[in-house]
């Protein structure tokens, strides 16, 4: 066997190598990845439970109920109730909670009793 055929054998052996610690790197990367943003989301929830408590909340948190989702919770209050979101640094509203904003901002909300009977 020629040199230059022992030469090509070693870099395909190399690239197939190579391509195996690449998917390897790639798919450990993706599993830091969901860990990071599972683990946000967790601590997401877990402020959400203690917002309404804290020194700034600008209204009676004993008036406060948790919702968890789509919306946070609903305030209580004696002329109005009002939907809050708790959002932290670069955190946006999902498409169903703009969704739900806009359906309060065009006033279409009721309230309905049922009764079991």
């Amino acid at each position: 066997m020629s040199l230059q055929w022992q030469a090509i054998i070693v870099l395909v052996i190399l690239l197939v190598f190579m391509f195996l610690l690449w998917r390897r790197a790639k798919s450990q990367l993706n599993d830091v990845s969901f860990s990071k943003s599972s683990l946000s989301s967790k601590y997401g929830k877990m402020t959400e439970q203690f917002m309404p408590f804290l020194k700034n909340y600008p209204y009676d948190p004993q008036n406060f109920r948790f919702l968890g989702t789509p919306i946070d919770g609903v305030q209580f209050e004696n002329d109005k109730i009002i939907l809050i979101e708790f959002k932290t640094a670069n955190s946006q509203l999902t498409e169903r909670q703009r969704q739900i904003a806009e359906l309060i901002w065009q006033k279409r909300i009721e309230f309905e009793e049922h009764r079991i009977e």
